[in-house]
């Protein structure tokens, strides 16, 4: 994909690469089941994408063993091994940098990304809640909607900013809960979103790869 480049002050456009599969970074911090859903999809060459490197904030994850199992490079950037956060942004922009990435996939991704992480890939960084966004945003976001009292939440694919959840969405999709959901804390309803959530996610990723999408103010429009 081209950089961004503005049709008006509220505008920014970024085409799909061409020719060649859009460059995939994923960010994960645990498990990597939606890593692994990225890994299926693009192994179909219509998907439009290849993962060209997975990094992690930690070490000894599954989401690493499962980037390497697949012969996927993989790095690791951990906090306390740089003197402030800044420094480790520094790191980690620079990390995902040298892979040229079209598109960053925070998958399960636990950390939040500093100012000039944002600013490098602005507008193609793409997370995912298990909620409906705007409401309930943050790192409990399945426990405060049931404690809310909602009879449907879900998941979010969006755009990451500069704040916690607060990017321009791209998809959602819907979820009920259940009055079981309460008894077990939400396990059962987090499971059912995450179940959603890759899908989701698989589905946006592919579509920003093959069609490119822009942004107007607080709107994402992938070409149909």
């Amino acid at each position: 994909m081209a950089a961004a480049s503005p049709q008006s002050a509220h505008t920014h456009v970024f085409p799909p690469r061409t020719p060649g599969p859009a460059r995939l970074v994923v960010l994960v911090s645990g498990s990597g089941t939606n890593l692994q859903a990225l890994i299926d999809a693009v192994a179909d060459p219509a998907f439009g994408a290849e993962i060209v490197a997975v990094g992690a904030d930690r070490d000894s994850i599954a989401g690493l063993d499962r980037a390497e199992r697949a012969g996927l490079p993989t790095f690791v950037h951990r906090v306390k091994d740089h003197a402030d956060r800044a420094a480790w942004d520094t790191a980690l922009t620079a990390a995902v940098a040298g892979h040229r990435p079209d598109l960053v996939v925070t998958a399960g991704f636990m950390k939040i990304l500093g100012p000039e992480f944002i600013a490098a890939f602005a507008g193609r960084i793409v997370n995912t809640h298990p909620a409906l966004l705007p409401a309930f945003p943050g790192a409990h976001g399945v426990a405060d909607a049931l404690a809310y009292g909602v009879k449907v939440t879900g998941c979010t694919v969006h755009l990451v900013d500069g704040g916690v959840d607060t990017g321009p969405i791209i998809a959602q999709g819907v979820v009920a809960v259940e009055e079981t959901d309460h008894a077990d804390g939400g396990a059962a309803l987090h499971e059912r979103i995450k179940t959603v959530e890759r899908q989701l996610l698989v589905d946006v990723v592919g579509r920003l790869a093959r069609e490119g999408h822009r942004i107007e103010d607080r709107k994402v429009w992938i070409p149909a």
